[in-house]
């Protein structure tokens, strides 16, 4: 069944600025096979008629039909008379098969390896399930004593918070859909970063907002580049006159930029969001991955006037500072919105694995001696991505971060789509920049993670360098429609 229908001008917005060296419709092909690749075209999406197309991209049918028919052969597309063409995954590609079977670098995740002693961990754990094996199993709030060791681990971070306030989820993601669809009716609107993180993006969208873009800006080397960080003007501007029912955003160590949002200026939104009605999500999962981040940044929800108490949720979760494969997130909010989500909840799921919960109640009274060594892992990341990106690529702009996980780089041409598909034939998977926009934009920009090992980054960088030298062998068209990289 074919779920969305994907209309020319929406089509044409989506490829940018798609021409390249090559022959047309083979760059056509190429520019709609990452597209579905990178998840921006959703499999089971009907594309537009040939003829509808190629009106709309100025180019012959022939052009079109060219290209539809070499994503049928690649098995990226399935066309049936009468019915048009519908976007298909190969059964094998990388990023959909493991990359380790191929020799396939994956970059698109920003995330750790597992933190050493996790497996002792895991141990210890499994040793005190028994106390639990005489119960139900579905715990659609979390285990008493895993709601207790976050609300611990909040007030030492200076926000007092008690269990009461705590919500125990499968991961910040599924965290973030279920805030999006208890506090979202159909056509409100939700303000978020623009970049963003993706998922959050199709949360909301999920629970029919309407996004409202606020410019987040890592700075550039021109003279005219924005300040670095966020539009504060635009962002109290959007919250006094569109009054959205919600927003989303990532104060500390922004995906993908790496900021984090001052401490005057986190009050003044604030003050802004309860002004307008605002529940501002404070997506918390980097906040405390310092590297050397200068001066004293508590929690997002610390800067709430004791009148507004209701203005700031926040999130969290382990997937960044101990392992993506422990599915443990949480809410902080207050108890009747507590109580709220945990009624809603069983619509999507019954609860959260116990065993998990367990390991991570172990492992949070250990979380500063586990932030220390996730510190010196990033720091060597960081450091080591930075020099090799220097030397290889004098002319692009590496922004230096003091935490998080990734770089934000300005490649210094609109061609991250390119690069990012060319990059593929090199082995390595990485997103292009405007996976991270809400309207497009961003080709300009690449995010790379610094996480990975040093000889793991010494093959990104040099299959990055393979990919750009490609692309000035094929220099990209000044004359291709729909660039949206003159936003940026």
């Amino acid at each position: 069944m074919v779920e969305n229908q994907i209309s020319a001008r929406t089509l044409e917005t989506l490829l940018g600025q798609w021409r390249g060296g090559a022959s047309a419709y083979v760059s056509l092909s190429e520019r709609i096979r990452l597209l579905t690749l990178d998840g921006r075209i959703a499999t089971d999406s009907r594309l537009p008629a040939e003829r509808d197309l190629s009106t709309r991209l100025a180019v012959s049918r022939t052009t079109v039909a060219a290209a539809y028919r070499q994503l049928r052969e690649a098995g990226y597309l399935h066309s049936v008379r009468g019915s048009g063409s519908v976007t298909r995954l190969p059964s094998a590609i990388p990023g959909v098969t493991p990359a380790a079977s191929d020799g396939v670098l994956d970059f698109s995740k920003a995330t750790m390896p597992a933190l050493p002693g996790l497996a002792d961990a895991a141990r210890h754990a499994a040793a005190e399930l028994p106390r639990h094996l005489g119960d139900s199993g579905f715990d659609p709030v979390g285990l008493p004593e895993l709601r207790a060791a976050i609300a611990d681990r909040y007030a030492a971070r200076g926000v007092p918070t008690t269990p009461e306030q705590i919500m125990v989820t499968i991961g910040a993601q599924h965290a973030i859909s279920l805030l999006s669809r208890v506090l979202l009716s159909r056509g409100d609107r939700a303000l978020i970063e623009n970049p963003t993180y993706p998922h959050a993006a199709e949360a909301l969208r999920s629970a029919g907002a309407r996004l409202v873009g606020v410019n987040v800006s890592a700075g550039g080397p021109a003279a005219d580049a924005p300040a670095r960080g966020w539009d504060e003007i635009a962002l109290l501007q959007t919250l006094q006159r569109s009054s959205p029912a919600l927003g989303y955003l990532m104060p500390d160590f922004h995906n993908p930029t790496g900021e984090s949002m001052p401490v005057l200026q986190r009050e003044r939104v604030i003050a802004a969001a309860a002004r307008s009605g605002t529940v501002l999500i404070a997506d918390e999962t980097i906040a405390e991955l310092s590297i050397d981040r200068a001066g004293e940044f508590a929690p997002f929800a610390a800067c709430v006037d004791a009148r507004d108490q209701g203005a700031v949720v926040s999130i969290g979760s382990v997937g960044k500072s101990v392992w993506g494969g422990i599915r443990i997130g949480w809410i902080r909010a207050e108890p009747a919105l507590i109580r709220k989500l945990v009624s809603a909840r069983s619509a999507s799921d019954l609860g959260t694995p116990l065993l998990e919960q367990l390991i991570v109640s172990r492992l949070l009274a250990d979380m500063p001696g586990i932030l220390s060594v996730r510190a010196e892992q990033l720091r060597a990341g960081r450091d080591h991505l930075e020099s090799r990106l220097a030397e290889t690529f004098p002319d692009w702009h590496i922004p230096h971060v003091d935490g998080g996980i990734t770089a934000w780089v300005n490649l210094g041409s609109p061609v991250s789509s390119q690069l990012a598909l060319a990059a593929r034939n090199h082995g390595l998977i990485v997103p292009a920049g405007p996976i991270f926009g809400i309207d497009g934009a961003f080709e300009r920009f690449m995010r790379i993670p610094f996480m990975h090992s040093v000889d793991d980054t010494d093959r990104a960088v040099d299959a990055l360098a393979l990919a750009w030298a490609s692309l000035a062998r094929h220099p990209i068209s000044s004359s291709g429609s729909g660039s949206l990289a003159e936003v940026v």
